[in-house]
This record gives structure tokens, sequence and C-alpha cells, in this order.
């Protein structure tokens, strides 16, 4: 069961933010949960589960989330890796039809300035 994080922060749903995923480290912080603060200009504050139609998607806008690249801390990610998004990436992919699962309770509660809870809900999977 995911831990929850230490900084107080809420998720969509409005309870404590829970950590996306530590294998592969992510967040923008890497601290493994979907934290967001002045410096995130990306708000990735989204925890995605892979899918490599996803993948595909992103690739094909010029973000590469496949591909390492170590001076950034970023492993590469393959399907069923949970990642924290971009919430504008997710919102995209979810317009063109495209989006990954949605892990709501590591979902940081800014992801709603992008994506109605109705939204993010479709998408919804189990956390654990």
């Amino acid at each position: 069961m995911p831990s929850p994080n230490t900084s107080g922060a809420k998720n969509v749903l409005g309870t404590e933010l829970e950590t996306c995923n530590t294998d592969p480290m992510t967040g923008f912080y890497r601290d493994g949960c979907c934290n967001t603060g002045g410096q995130d200009v990306g708000l990735h504050v989204v925890c995605a589960e892979m899918t490599a139609d996803f993948l595909e998607f992103s690739r094909s806008r010029g973000n590469d989330l496949s591909t390492p690249m170590p001076v950034y801390q970023f492993p590469g990610l393959q399907p069923g890796d949970r990642w924290c998004l971009c919430a504008a990436r997710w919102k995209e992919a979810f317009d063109a039809g495209m989006a990954p699962k949605v892990h709501l309770e590591a979902t940081h509660i800014s992801a709603l300035e992008f994506a109605s809870l109705e939204e993010l809900q479709r998408f919804a999977t189990e956390s654990h």
C-alpha cells in the first residue's frame, strides 16, 4: 500500500496525497509523489500508469518518455510504470482519446485546474 507523503498536499479527492511510485522514482522532486511547487512549471501532478499507446502518443507530441535521460535522473518508462505526468499532457491525451489510467489518490489536487474530477475518474485505477 502506498505511503502518504509528508508535505501535507491534497489529492483530487481532497484527502492526503499518496505516493505515486518509487521504482522508478517519480515526481518533479524525485520523492515518489506528484507534489508541485514554483519550480515545477510543467505541473507534474497526474499519477498515471503508462501504456504503450500513451508512450507513443507522447513521443509523437515531442516528449519521448521511453528513452532514458540520466542527466535528468530519468530512467525511461515502460508500459505499467506509474509516473507523475504534466497535467496539460494528460488532458491533451484525454482530448485525443489516448489518456492513460490515473491513480486518483496519488494525483495532486492542482490537476483539477486542467481536467475535471469526472474526467479523471473515467480513467481511475486502483492505487494499490
